[in-house]
């Protein structure tokens, strides 16, 4: 039991330091973006993101000792890895390529992970269910905040 608890500690923690590096908030995002009056302050991505991703790992070591064979704990193992991949990609093609348009057209493959690994898990354990959801809810949020960040802007990718 401990180390499927370990493991998704290991693996939150990679992901909190990997979203770190990755996002270089510089004076492209706080000065030269237009964004809207609702953009939730700077601050409060940091503490959402930690919030959301403990959720996510504790889900995934619920569902791994939940499961009842190791064709399951393959099913999580490769539902979290394609997750993973895709929630890995956006910072990078938002901030660092500063391609805010790349960004809205990753963000419904990040979605849909979301929502395979919310429909492989909840069977196994519906409380790794219910952990998922406010991750699955912020990155809706997520989306309409940056298709509007795109619609405020001109065409990207311009010098």
């Amino acid at each position: 039991m401990t180390l499927p608890i370990l493991v998704a500690v290991l693996i939150t923690a990679a992901m909190i330091g990997v979203g770190g590096a990755t996002t270089q908030i510089g004076r492209w995002y706080k000065q030269e973006l237009r964004k809207p009056s609702w953009n939730p302050p700077d601050w409060l991505f940091g503490p959402a993101w930690g919030v959301i991703l403990a959720c996510a790992g504790g889900a995934g070591a619920l569902a791994w000792i939940h499961a009842r064979n190791g064709t399951e704990r393959l099913l999580i193992l490769g539902a979290f890895a394609v997750n993973i991949v895709f929630h890995t990609l956006w910072s990078p093609l938002f901030f660092n390529l500063r391609r805010p348009d790349w960004a809205l057209m990753e963000v419904p493959f990040l979605w849909l992970s979301i929502l395979a690994v919310i429909i492989v898990v909840t069977p196994i354990s519906l409380l790794a269910g219910f952990l998922l959801a406010p991750y699955l809810l912020w990155v809706a949020f997520a989306a309409f905040l940056n298709f509007t960040i795109v619609r405020l802007n001109p065409p990207f990718g311009r010098s």
